[in-house]
């Protein structure tokens, strides 16, 4: 199967830098559309960014200019560089990967288990 582990959250003050990756590992056939998710306490969850397999990226409007999500198809991973961080990016973020085993012959999403990000003084 895939797994999905994402890293590098933690708590980091208001206008502050944090950056998150994302690796998939597994028995992995191959790897399409990659995003990062969010959800705050009490509120449903949303999207943040995707990069799809030949790099084309989409923001959401509350992190456009501030966010940037990249990948690296060797390493299986993506990443999400948050900067200028505000206390509203408090969430849990989560990385869905649109990707197939090696016995599967079409693509689905797995979920890691998320990653906290508080943005506080």
């Amino acid at each position: 199967q895939v797994r999905i582990v994402e890293s590098g959250g933690g708590l980091v003050q208001p206008g502050g830098s944090l950056r998150l990756s994302c690796a998939a590992s597994g028995s992995i056939g191959s790897i399409g559309a990659m995003g990062w998710y969010r959800q705050a306490p009490g509120k449903q969850r949303e999207l943040v960014s995707t990069i799809t397999s030949d790099g084309s990226t989409n923001y959401a409007d509350s992190v456009k200019g501030r966010f940037t999500i990249s990948r690296d198809n060797a390493k299986n991973t993506v990443y999400l560089q948050m900067n200028s961080l505000k206390p509203e990016d408090t969430a849990v973020y989560y990385c869905n990967t649109n990707a197939r085993t090696r016995w599967e012959v079409v693509r689905r999403d797995y979920w890691g288990q998320g990653t906290q990000v508080t943005v506080s003084s």
